[in-house]
C-alpha cells in the first residue's frame, strides 16, 4: 500500500535549456515593458518560480528520485516563460490544492502550472491565461465494481480532494438528483486513490485527466476504470499574479502563438495519447470537441460562463 506523498513545499533550481527547434518556431520573446518591473526582471535573467504538483499526472508531477517535474501544463509553463524571458532561471515549488491561491496571490510562486479551474471567485485573487485544457468530472472505480452512473452512488462512500471544484460539482449533482453519500476528503490525488485501493470508498471523483493519471501510476492500473456520465466540464488554465496586466498580455500572446503553430496540439498528444513515464502507460484521452473549440477561438471565460461558449 503506497504512502501518500507529503505536500510540503520542495524546491529545485535549474536553468532549463531551450531547444533551437522551439525558438525556430513562430515564438518570439516579448519585449520588456517599461511599466512592468516583473517582466524586466525576468528578461534580465531573474528567477521565475513555477508552482507544480507532486502527483497530478499528466498535468504536473514529480518524476524520479531527483524530483524532476514534468507534465502537460508544466511543459507549457516552461515554454511560455522562455518565450517571454529566454534568460530567466526556473525554480520549482510544490503546491497543493489548498495553498495554490494564496501563494500565487502573495507572489511566493509566479505561476501555477498544475490543473486549476478558471472561476470568478479565483479571479478575485489571481489572473488566468487562455484556456488550455477542458476537464470533465467523472469517477474512478474498481473495474469489478458495477457502478456506471453517479446516481448509483446513493448510500455509498466517495473520495474527493479538499479545495477542488469537483467537490462542489459532486455536491450540487447530489442535491439536484436527491441522492446521499458519505464523502471522505483527501489532501491530494494519491491519498484519495489510496482510499479507493484499500476499499474504504466505492468511487473517487475528480477531473477525468487526473483520474487517468493516478490510475496509470497505481500498482495495478488494469484493476481500475473511469466511469459515470460527465457531471461537469470546466476550463483549465495556468495562473499568475493579477497585479501586473502586462504579464497576462505576454502570457496570452505566447499561448496564441503556441496554438497557431500547432505546439499545443503536439503537447496534448505527447501527454494524453502517448505512453508517459514512469510506467509508460498511455492515458488514451484524445482531445475532446470542447477543447478543440477553445483552441479555435481562444478565450479565458470562467466556469460560471463556460456553457455560453462551449
Amino acid at each position: 500500500m503506497r504512502t501518500p506523498m507529503k505536500s510540503v513545499a520542495k524546491f529545485s533550481l535549474t536553468s532549463v535549456a531551450v531547444s533551437a527547434a522551439f525558438f525556430a518556431s513562430a515564438l518570439t520573446a516579448v519585449a520588456a515593458t517599461p511599466d512592468s518591473p516583473t517582466l524586466q526582471r525576468w528578461q534580465a535573467g531573474g528567477t521565475v518560480v513555477l508552482g507544480v504538483r507532486e502527483s497530478a499526472a499528466p498535468m504536473s508531477y514529480a518524476l524520479g528520485a531527483n524530483e524532476k517535474f514534468v507534465g502537460y501544463h508544466t511543459e507549457l509553463c516552461e515554454k511560455v516563460v522562455h518565450a517571454i524571458a529566454p534568460k530567466a532561471k526556473l525554480k520549482y515549488m510544490v503546491l497543493t490544492a489548498q495553498n495554490t491561491m494564496p501563494l500565487i496571490h502573495n507572489g511566493t510562486a509566479d505561476f501555477n502550472c498544475a490543473s486549476m479551474t478558471n472561476s470568478l471567485k479565483r479571479q478575485d485573487q489571481v489572473a488566468f491565461g487562455l484556456t488550455t485544457y477542458v476537464s470533465e468530472v467523472r469517477m474512478a472505480v474498481a473495474k469489478s465494481n458495477p457502478i456506471s452512473s453517479f446516481k448509483q452512488l446513493d448510500g455509498k462512500k466517495v473520495a474527493a480532494i479538499t479545495g477542488t471544484t469537483a467537490v462542489q460539482i459532486l455536491r450540487r449533482y447530489a442535491a439536484d438528483n436527491g441522492i446521499q453519500f458519505q464523502t471522505l476528503m483527501a489532501k491530494d490525488h494519491f491519498e484519495a486513490f489510496l482510499l479507493l485501493e484499500s476499499g474504504r470508498v466505492d468511487a473517487f471523483v475528480l477531473d477525468d485527466n487526473m483520474l487517468a493519471g493516478v490510475i496509470a501510476q497505481s500498482k495495478n492500473p488494469q484493476d481500475y476504470k473511469i466511469a459515470g456520465e460527465v457531471i461537469g466540464a470546466e476550463p483549465i488554465a495556468i495562473q499568475f499574479s493579477k497585479s501586473d496586466p502586462a504579464i497576462k498580455q505576454a502570457v496570452d500572446d505566447v499561448i496564441r502563438q503556441l496554438i497557431a503553430n500547432g505546439e499545443i496540439e503536439r503537447l496534448y498528444a505527447k501527454w494524453f495519447t502517448q505512453p508517459i513515464a514512469p510506467k509508460n502507460m498511455n492515458l488514451n484521452l484524445p482531445m475532446g470537441i470542447t477543447l478543440k473549440k477553445m483552441l479555435a477561438q481562444p478565450n479565458d471565460v470562467p466556469v460560471e460562463q463556460f456553457d455560453s461558449v462551449r
